[in-house]
């Protein structure tokens, strides 16, 4: 049995893996949302069309490092992430089923829901200003800006210029809106992901291993993108202003959608779904390696340490 410490680590450092596989296609999404903000239809640019489209504009005019602008924070906000998501998930759901069930194996829709939001929404809270870092970070470019921009020579220059110009509330400025996102697709990921999986062994007779997370991976991917990215949106542009367009989540929404139209909120789904799927698919699939390490690290270890 994995501790709440390894679960928190083998959660972190499979997040980690993934996103270093995903991440330009977070660049396209958070550029995608940010594009035409605030502009009427008629006037809104269309610099980045597409996740593959906005691939390759930005590595033609900005190479590999623009592709990869605000990697490190990407790394510290997904260990803080996942590792509260991964990590206190199982242990709630099993402290919470040993109260109302009587049980700590059984399963139960609504307090695998709760858990799940629960333990993003602590992770999100965690890493908010590093996403915050990372949101205007990855908005950057000197050839095709979009949204306001912020020109930070890295994430220490970014945090301390926040902090000198905005103060301590600066650096967690759209937390509310990360907290709503991540309690959103929190509250799917984990409960689609071990549901598809019972399915898929009990209905398709697969058995546990590489494919069946595979297949469950990708069933969760699509479910979270699907509730996560209008909140995504809003979320991103709360990170990426200065405090000079929005008062709040229901600010920006309300803003949002009567300036640009409703289907604005879903500004740069395809790079979004393109991100998440094979994020979701190596953070799970990931997980279930590192647990597995974890668990062998910690059985030979600790029996030693209590000696």
């Amino acid at each position: 049995m994995s501790t709440t410490v390894g679960a928190f680590l083998a959660g972190g450092l499979a997040a980690c893996g993934a996103v270093t596989a995903t991440h330009p296609f977070e660049t396209v999404k958070i550029r995608m949302q940010l594009q035409g903000e605030l502009q009427s239809k008629g006037h809104q640019p269309h610099h980045y069309r597409g996740p593959v489209h906005g691939v390759g504009v930005i590595l033609r005019n900005e190479g590999i490092r623009g592709m990869y602008r605000g990697l490190g924070t990407a790394y510290i906000y997904q260990i803080l992430l996942n590792g509260c998501r991964l990590g206190f998930y199982d242990p709630m759901r099993k402290a919470l089923g040993s109260v109302f069930l009587h049980n700590e194996k059984a399963q139960n829709l609504g307090i695998n829901m709760f858990c799940g939001a629960f333990s993003g929404m602590m992770g999100a809270a965690a890493g908010s200003p590093f996403f915050l870092v990372k949101t205007r970070l990855q908005s950057y470019s000197p050839f095709l800006p979009v949204g306001t921009q912020h020109q930070y020579r890295n994430a220490v220059d970014g945090l301390t210029r926040i902090h000198r110009t905005e103060g301590v509330l600066g650096l967690y400025r759209g937390i509310g809106a990360a907290m709503i996102r991540t309690g959103f697709g929190s509250s799917v990921q984990l409960p689609t992901y071990f549901f598809a999986k019972r399915r898929l062994m009990r209905h398709a007779g697969m058995e546990e291993g590489p494919a069946l997370h595979l297949a469950s991976s990708a069933v969760s991917g699509f479910v979270v993108c699907c509730v996560m990215h209008p909140p995504d949106t809003i979320m991103s542009r709360l990170y990426n202003q200065n405090g000079n367009l929005y008062r709040g989540v229901f600010d920006c929404l309300g803003k949002t959608i009567r300036t640009e139209g409703f289907f604005a909120i879903y500004k740069g789904f395809l790079p979004h779904l393109a991100r998440i799927l094979p994020h979701t698919i190596l953070t799970l699939s990931l997980a279930e390696q590192t647990n597995k390490l974890v668990r062998r690290f910690e059985n030979h270890i600790l029996p030693m340490a209590a000696v």
